[in-house]
């Protein structure tokens, strides 16, 4: 069952508990026609809580800067590929988390422990709301958002430097944060950096963790920025 139909038109969302299932029944209210019991060893569970944070701490960036736009959704939903069939589901499930009292700070601790910290799926979560907040410009108010949530995943500064630097250029030596290698290393360096991320960072190894196949743009995004910081450093005279 895709994702989408999954938390939106299920119970699935309900059996996380916590701030997330209590959004997600928030949002389904009597709209459930069927339950799916998501347990704990089922990799469906972590499929869930993946996309539910992921709406709820976007919904809760996009009120970072003080406003709130009509097209934050339709950006959110442009990157992942929302079904036409439930886009309104969805949509309503997002305008729900924006309006909760819950802070973002809970959304992001329970997506911790249900995840793992700094584990290769919430470096997904993380690198997708970082995604999210770079299609019409990132606000300053969102980067010292995602700062924040960065640290409650569990993430080390240099970590987060690394992850953001692939979406957000700052510095010349960007390229060698990206592949996470000191400045001015030797080209068999830089190539066997190069060749660890891309094993690392396959799409299908992290689906197989538990990053939903629907978020497949953040693993695409992520091995452009891994390719095109190799390719400049391998164009650096030695």
């Amino acid at each position: 069952m895709a994702i989408w139909a999954l938390i939106l038109g299920t119970a699935a969302g309900l059996a996380l508990g916590g701030p997330l299932g209590a959004l997600a029944g928030a949002a389904i209210g009597g709209g459930i026609d069927r339950a799916i019991a998501v347990r704990r060893q089922d990799p469906q569970r972590a499929q869930v809580a993946f996309t539910i944070a992921a709406i709820a701490l976007a919904a809760k960036m996009a009120r970072a800067d003080g406003f709130v736009s009509a097209n934050e959704f339709a950006s959110f939903q442009r990157l992942f590929h929302v079904p036409e069939a439930e886009r309104a589901n969805a949509e309503r499930f997002y305008r729900t988390a924006q309006q909760s009292v819950a802070g973002y700070e809970s959304y992001a601790r329970q997506a911790a422990e249900l995840l793992g910290p700094a584990s290769p799926v919430l470096e997904d979560l993380l690198e997708a709301l970082l995604l999210i907040a770079t299609v019409d410009g990132v606000h300053p108010d969102e980067i010292i958002f995602l700062d924040a949530v960065a640290v409650i995943f569990g993430f080390s500064p240099r970590d987060w430097a690394r992850i953001k630097a692939r979406h957000i250029a700052s510095a010349p030596d960007d390229p060698w944060v990206i592949l996470g290698i000191p400045a001015g290393s030797d080209d068999a360096t830089i190539r066997a950096a190069w060749r660890a991320l891309v094993k690392q960072h396959h799409p299908d190894r992290h689906i197989a963790e538990g990053t939903p196949p629907e978020f497949i743009r953040v693993a695409e995004a992520r091995m452009a920025a891994i390719n095109a910081a190799y390719a400049a450093l391998t164009k650096v005279p030695a």
